[in-house]
């Protein structure tokens, strides 16, 4: 205000003296003016600062945004990827009748209905973690029934005892089932034994059989 005042008076100044009482000049009007344009150039400048203001908040949403779909692309990525990688799954036969042997004998089935990730060795009768993760397993041995064959297999992890399958009767075929959820590190080995003095039958009609898949990773 003060500026616009100065302004003024040094018009005033240079106008002869003799002009400053004449009626096409009044100062009380050009006053008015003055504070009008002042208003407008203050109401000018904050609007100004308003709209920096807003610049600058959109500013940050927008780099919060950014981040934000930049984190949900990259766990999408890894979700991809995992489930990719996640799909471990396999069933077999032995396709032929085993034993019995003096020692345990790891049971090789090479009838493969499935081997999605390939993590079952059709020649070893092994399969192989390829991650960390829970791992449902089942297990079915046949027997023909007789007093002197009667059928016990374990499933084995890392050359420990998990699980059997046990069947005996005097006469007929006769069947065990079992199954088992483990948790397994990357690299375990999960196979079957047949126990010394035993025997398991199979043949083309797929008997025994042994599955497994992931059931999810960890």
């Amino acid at each position: 205000m003060l500026i616009f005042i100065t302004v003024l008076m040094l018009n005033v100044w240079a106008i002869p003296a003799d002009d400053i009482f004449l009626p096409n000049i009044n100062i009380l009007e050009e006053l008015g003016k003055m504070k009008i344009m002042e208003t407008r150039l203050e109401s000018m400048e904050k609007e100004m600062e308003r709209l920096r203001t807003e610049n600058t908040a959109q500013g940050k949403e927008l780099d919060t945004l950014r981040e934000t779909t930049n984190d949900v692309k990259t766990k999408m990525d890894d979700l991809i990827k995992q489930n990719e990688v996640s799909k471990v799954a396999f069933s077999v036969s032995l396709s032929s009748s085993n034993g019995p042997h003096s020692s345990l004998h790891t049971l090789i089935y090479k009838h493969i209905f499935l081997n999605t990730g390939d993590a079952y060795d059709a020649n070893t009768g092994i399969f192989t973690a390829p991650m960390k993760g829970v791992y449902v397993f089942r297990l079915f041995s046949k027997a023909f029934g007789s007093s002197d064959k009667a059928v016990v297999a374990g499933l084995f992890k890392n050359g420990q005892h998990e699980i059997s399958t046990y069947a005996r009767q005097s006469g007929g075929f006769i069947g065990s089932s079992n199954g088992v959820s483990l948790l397994l590190e990357k690299g375990d080995k999960i196979y079957v034994n047949l126990y010394p003095g035993y025997w398991i039958f199979d043949n083309e009609h797929h008997h025994s059989t042994f599955s497994g898949h992931l059931l999810f990773p960890m």
